[in-house]
């Protein structure tokens, strides 16, 4: 039997120049966890609106169970600006309130996350009460907890950082989010330096940090574990991080040993970054062929 992911989180459209595309980190993460093998449910809220409906159709079409992806009246399908002008470091203007801040707690959502095996989450969801509350609660009863750190000013606080932190299992963030984590304690030395104490602070069983081009580093029980960048001709790096922590995720998961989980993992990120998007289908075939080039 396969385990049961549940994502936690924004589901949204990115308004891009060249038109709208589904988005939102968990929602990404779900998708490729979908596309590598695992049935995933997706937690979220949308608007009543036409945008709300062809969200729930975009998740449906992907072959997402949408059960758990509750419909308001009050607020509108959330959007994202998307400043595409430094392809490698895409910018965000995340408009607020939108449906995806008032998800509410119910029984069902309480079950489902009570027989689930995973439940991955972001912070981003922390910046209204409503959301916040209602992930603060599925933590106490979730099962395993992976962390996706998401640090997009001004939606964030340290204070919120830090008690998803202390709550998680594994944690994912990237570099620039490892630097201004660190930089909270006093943390200072090269980038395995900051990882081992930021593991050790907030007892993590895997800390993992995506590197840009340079690659992505691991910490957990069995050891520090590198791997470099894959060189590739980038469209837009939306996405990238999401795809990597699903192929890493779903590879764990199947007994994958880290250091290989790492490779195939850096190898898909990289490969997303070719397209345009952030949920393109990446097959058995291009990621072998990329890690044996």
């Amino acid at each position: 039997m396969k385990e049961q992911v549940i994502c936690f989180g924004e589901m949204l459209w990115d308004m891009l120049p060249s038109g709208k595309q589904a988005g939102g980190a968990p929602m990404n993460v779900a998708i490729h966890l979908k596309n590598f093998g695992l049935p995933p449910l997706m937690i979220s809220r949308v608007g009543s609106d036409d945008l709300g409906v062809e969200l729930i159709q975009f998740l449906k079409n992907e072959g997402i169970s949408t059960e758990l992806v509750q419909v308001g009246n009050t607020h509108l399908t959330g959007v994202v600006k998307v400043n595409l002008d430094d392809k490698n470091e895409v910018t965000y203007k995340i408009v607020q309130p939108v449906a995806w801040d008032y998800i509410q707690l119910d029984e069902n959502l309480i079950q489902k996350v009570k027989e689930a095996d995973i439940f991955i989450f972001g912070s981003l969801a922390t910046r209204s009460n409503q959301s916040r509350e209602t992930l603060y609660e599925l933590l106490k009863i979730a099962k395993t907890k992976i962390f996706d750190v998401n640090i997009r000013p001004p939606h964030y606080s340290q204070e919120g950082i830090e008690y998803l932190l202390n709550a998680s299992d594994i944690v994912k963030m990237n570099h620039h989010e490892l630097a201004e984590v660190a930089a909270w304690y006093e943390i200072e030395g090269d980038e395995e330096t900051k990882i081992k104490s930021l593991y050790q602070k907030f007892n993590l069983d895997i800390l993992c940090v995506t590197l840009g081009a340079d690659g992505a580093a691991v910490l957990s029980k069995e050891g520090y574990f590198t791997q470099h960048g894959y060189k590739v001709e980038v469209q837009d790096t939306i996405g990238s991080g999401d795809s990597f922590l699903a192929a890493f995720i779903s590879n764990i998961l199947k007994g994958t040993p880290i250091q290989e989980a790492l490779k195939i993992a850096c190898a898909v990120g990289a490969l997303v970054a070719t397209h345009r998007g952030a949920t393109p289908r990446i097959s058995d075939e291009e990621i072998a062929k990329i890690i044996n080039q």
